[in-house]
């Protein structure tokens, strides 16, 4: 006997990642956290000025306020973004 709740192939789900709004000092930021097999290159965080190894998790922002702002979308360590609003970036 089948199962009768299998989806058919229109009603699959597509993976969209979740992208939130976060509101700060210099502005509203569209915030979105990577999980490690979604992070496939190298990327210099802006807080810390180190390198996002491959599979490590992290943060993508980019401002809400920009036109040009998933252009100029930038990738964080989780703790970096998480500080910002404490330190300048390097």
């Amino acid at each position: 006997m089948g199962r009768k709740n299998r989806r058919t192939p229109t009603q699959a789900r597509e993976y969209v990642p979740s992208t939130r709004v976060e509101s700060h000092p210099d502005g509203d930021w569209y915030v979105r956290a990577l999980t490690g097999s979604s992070a496939t290159k190298d990327y210099r965080c802006p807080g810390c000025d180190q390198v996002i190894r491959p599979a490590t998790p992290h943060i993508v922002a980019w401002s809400a306020e920009d036109p040009q702002g998933v252009e100029l979308r930038r990738h964080w360590h989780t703790p970096c973004w998480s500080a910002r609003d404490r330190r300048r970036p390097r």
